[in-house]
Parts: structure tokens; C-alpha cells; sequence
């Protein structure tokens, strides 16, 4: 009986420190961003690289909703966002396709909407994004 119990132990332990790994980052998701400066807007799944979030653009649409061929598609958006508790990440950076430019960046998370926002040379942005799924 000694030897099942050991291994039931085992197994609870080696199940509970896995758990993180086994639960996504409330932010993995897909979301809409706002239109940007050239009024498209994008899908942009946002995903766990490592012990960081980033985000690709998956597809872009114009002003009336229909999708649209972007050489955005695929890129890179944003990366190094790191968790900071309670729906907030930050110390990452995010593109802004529409101006091709750079932002030091922060989110926060609030149900299904992700407020974006990122500052470069004292200028600032920021979007609210609204969760696809």
C-alpha cells in the first residue's frame, strides 16, 4: 500500500508544478484593434513567447470590414511585454504599423478589452482593443 500512496504523491506534486505551464496568460488571445492613421484596422493574436507576451498581426481589414492583403500580415507587433499582476504587463514594446514606428509599451487587461498604449520621444498612443476569442 506504501508504494501507491508514494506514487499518488508523486504524481499530485509533479501535476502541481506543472499547472503553470499548463494555464495560458489571461491576455492569449486574438483581438481588433482600432483603426489606425490609414483607417485599417487588424486582428493581432497575442501569444506567450517564453516568459514574455507577444503579438503578430494575423490579418488586417479596411474601414468596412473586409479583410485586406497588408505586407503587415505576419509581422511582429509586439514583444517583451512582461507580467506585472493584476492585468497589467509592461516594459515590452509594440510597432504601430500606420507610422512604422517603435513604442516602449504597456497593456492592461480588463475583462475583454485591452487597453494599449506606448510612448516614443515623449510622444504618446493608445488604443483600446476588444478580444476576437
Amino acid at each position: 500500500m506504501k508504494p501507491i500512496k508514494t506514487t499518488i504523491l508523486a504524481i499530485s506534486a509533479a501535476a502541481a508544478l506543472a499547472a503553470p505551464a499548463w494555464a495560458a496568460d489571461p491576455v492569449v488571445g486574438l483581438y481588433k484593434t482600432q483603426p489606425g492613421d490609414d483607417g485599417i484596422y487588424a486582428h493581432v493574436q497575442i501569444y506567450e513567447c517564453g516568459a514574455a507576451i507577444c503579438g503578430k498581426i494575423n490579418k488586417a481589414f479596411n474601414a468596412s470590414g473586409t479583410p485586406v492583403k497588408s505586407d503587415t500580415v505576419g509581422k511582429r507587433m509586439i514583444w517583451d511585454m512582461k507580467a506585472q499582476g493584476d492585468g497589467a504587463y509592461g516594459k515590452g514594446k509594440i510597432w504601430a504599423p500606420d507610422r512604422d514606428k517603435t513604442y516602449k509599451s504597456k497593456m492592461k487587461l480588463s475583462g475583454n478589452s485591452l487597453k494599449v498604449s506606448g510612448c516614443v520621444l515623449g510622444i504618446c498612443r493608445s488604443q483600446n482593443w476588444k478580444r476576437v476569442k
